[in-house]
């Protein structure tokens, strides 16, 4: 009987673990087409820009979805790839896919190693938890990604060029932040139902 249920469960983690990847690769379309089609490019001087974006609510849904490795790294990925095909964020490819690989794995750990929302049955609880998770991996990208991109640009451009954008990506980031978070949230919330019934439910 024990091998049986060994070979069992050998069986359905392998399963998943094929579901997880196939998975990460949605969240990576999906987060490339929202993060490159769906912006609101904001110029700056210099030959900088900014934006107002919703990649971030998809690495923060494929976190709750997935858990924070393979959330964190199918928006990584595709958001990266975005920055690589666009001359503007082309230099900022480094640094996007460290902080959206980052705002998943701090979701991820929120919302299933502290929160356990996947076996979690209390809806209010899974709200609360889910809320948390998202605030804290976006409140790391409020104050990490405009940092990070400061000294970046101090390093490439120069400290006027950094200077002077530093307020406008503030802005954006935490624009960004606000609207990930009651987007990824909602979706979230409301996609959980369906992705019970549809066996979508990992174990994380």
């Amino acid at each position: 009987m024990n091998a049986v249920h060994n070979a069992e469960m050998r069986m359905f983690m392998k399963n998943q673990a094929v579901q997880k990847i196939a998975m990460t690769g949605l969240m990576a379309a999906l987060s490339y087409v929202v993060f490159t089609f769906l912006q609101i490019k904001i110029p700056l001087p210099g030959g900088d820009a900014t934006s107002i974006h919703l990649g971030n609510a998809v690495c923060v849904l494929g976190a709750l979805i997935l858990g924070g490795f393979y959330g964190g790294l199918g928006g990584a990925i595709g958001m990266t790839i975005g920055d690589l095909l666009d001359p503007v964020y082309v230099i900022y490819a480094p640094k996007t896919f460290v902080l959206k690989l980052c705002i998943g794995l701090i979701t991820g750990l929120v919302a299933h190693k502290l929160g356990k929302i996947t076996m979690e049955t209390d809806r209010k609880k899974v709200a609360l938890y889910s809320v948390f998770a998202a605030i804290s991996g976006l409140l790391f990208n409020v104050i990490f990604d405009p940092l990070i991109g400061y000294f970046y640009k101090l390093t490439i451009l120069g400290k006027p060029a950094a200077e002077l954008t530093l307020a406008w990506n503030i802005a954006s980031t935490s624009i960004n932040a606000v609207t990930s978070a009651i987007v990824s949230v909602t979706v979230y919330l409301t996609l959980r139902p369906a992705l019970k019934k549809a066996g979508f439910f990992f174990t994380l």
